[in-house]
């Protein structure tokens, strides 16, 4: 068999030019499956059979001399809360097990386009609604690193997926962090593109002002190259910015030399020591590459964490009252319709959905609804005042993506609140819909790796992806 390239660009280049096949490529990754996806479990179903299929067909179209895409015969896995035509979608809740969408998401339908292998469904938190992949019906995943510890989450199957070659690129979402936590716990690069410029068509709704599809992979260009697939107008998507689809593999390997680069003096504490350091020797490796860094305020971060738990489960209690039992998934069956209802949503919602639902009908309820998500919004709106100051001085924000490593399976499960702490740098880009990226920065405590986050503005993506890719060019020198 042929040697097969690593990253995602080489795989498409090499099976474009006829130096391995498409098959080839798939055959390897899928080995790499049977191998550890036992004990890892990245995926809830792996769509072998479909993928050699669609192998096959990208090698007679080389053979034929028909163009293939950007990314020819690269696996890829994508995250179960996708919709997939004919393919079960379940976003790993019990409530949706066995429910086959009609149609493809709209960035399913540009991975094919672009050449693409899609080798399996990965596993979520339920609905996306989690920091650890622990909150699955079907089971928590492991970071392939550590196995004994969570890989992040909601998007952990992505992330471990792609940590432990079983792909070379994924896609996940992400609403608070759940692209980029996770692939600081994996140690590999995650992207949460600028809100409305990768269709949201065809994703399973957790909070629909929050939620942001992007990729995982190994490098920051294999990073750039999925988003450029993803990316660009839709119709299907009332959000949806009118633009083209981004260019920035360019942007890469520009270098920092002359941009300012924001360190956030009142930035929350709580970050375990490793992970301050490494955003220490991320700043100084970007001020040797000649950049410059300064100082800038954010004072309404703190209030991010509270206004998040209030905007996105009241989104989610809405997103998610469609689920009752009488479309599709599961039914539970009752004296009547009511009861059914909810016997049905008693028994397919697990714990951590239920609760989230709870707290957002709560907080829209009669005589509630100022108190709480008004308030909310208006605390959005300080946030994303204070980031457009900032932005009016800096290029680009540093911040820790996750204050603390890959911590062990149920250190954190029966306290809500330490879990949602995990999520304290990240929200606060969700909240404003700007751009955010992972990458990996060195290690911290445990052995375990440690992410730098890249904050940039709306439409900042070429800013982000430069300063990204200088972290990622000098991250042996980070301790």
């Amino acid at each position: 068999m042929a040697t097969v390239p690593t990253t995602a660009s080489a795989i498409a280049e090499a099976v474009a030019s006829g130096r391995v096949t498409a098959r080839e490529v798939l055959e390897q990754h899928l080995a790499a499956i049977d191998a550890r996806e036992g004990e890892i479990h990245a995926f809830n179903l792996v769509t072998a059979e479909i993928a050699r299929a669609r192998a096959d067909g990208i090698d007679a179209d080389v053979r034929a001399g028909r163009p293939v895409g950007p990314l020819a015969g690269v696996p890829v896995a994508v995250k179960d809360n996708l919709c997939t035509r004919g393919v079960e979608t379940t976003c790993s809740s019990q409530i949706l097990r066995g429910w086959k969408p009609p149609y493809d998401a709209t960035v399913i339908t540009r991975l094919h386009g672009a050449g693409a292998v899609i080798v399996g469904k990965t596993n979520l938190d339920e609905f996306a609604m989690g920091s650890s992949t622990e909150n699955s019906a079907f089971g928590a995943t492991r970071n392939p690193l550590d196995t004994s510890r969570v890989p992040g989450g909601s998007s952990g199957g992505s992330a471990a997926a792609v940590a432990a070659g079983f792909s070379p690129v994924s896609l996940g979402s992400d609403t608070g962090g759940s692209i980029r936590q996770p692939a600081a716990m994996c140690g590999i690069v995650g992207v949460k593109p600028t809100y409305g410029t990768v269709s949201r068509f065809g994703l399973v709704a957790y909070a629909s002002s929050l939620d942001q599809i992007g990729p995982f992979a190994v490098t920051v260009d294999d990073a750039a190259l999925l988003t450029e697939v993803i990316s660009g107008r839709d119709a299907n998507d009332s959000t949806s910015i009118p633009a083209p689809p981004m260019s920035l593999r360019a942007s890469v390997g520009a270098g920092v030399a002359g941009m300012r680069i924001g360190r956030v003096t009142d930035l929350p504490g709580g970050a375990e020591p490793e992970v301050e350091a490494a955003l220490e020797a991320a700043f100084a490796s970007l001020r040797a590459a000649g950049a410059e860094i300064v100082d800038v305020r954010l004072p309404s971060l703190s209030y991010a964490l509270t206004a998040y738990y209030l905007i996105a489960p009241a989104e989610a209690s809405s997103n998610l009252a469609r689920f009752d039992g009488v479309r599709d998934g599961l039914r539970v069956g009752a004296a009547d319709t009511n009861a059914m209802y909810g016997a049905t949503r008693a028994a397919g919602f697990g714990d951590e959905v239920q609760r989230r639902i709870m707290l957002g009908t709560y907080a829209l309820s009669a005589g509630y609804y100022d108190a709480y998500y008004g308030k909310a919004l208006k605390v959005r709106r300080l946030i994303a005042d204070d980031f457009a100051r900032a932005y009016s001085e800096v290029d680009a924000i540093l911040t820790p993506t996750s204050p603390v490593v890959a911590f062990r399976f149920g250190e954190k499960a029966d306290d809500p609140m330490s879990m949602y702490l995990c999520d304290i740098y990240t929200i606060p880009t969700n909240l404003a819909g700007h751009p955010a990226m992972s990458v990996p920065f060195g290690t911290g405590a445990h052995g375990m790796p440690v992410g730098i986050q890249v904050l940039a503005p709306a439409l900042g993506e070429q800013a982000m992806f430069r300063v990204g890719g200088a972290l990622e060019a000098s991250a042996g020198g980070a301790a």
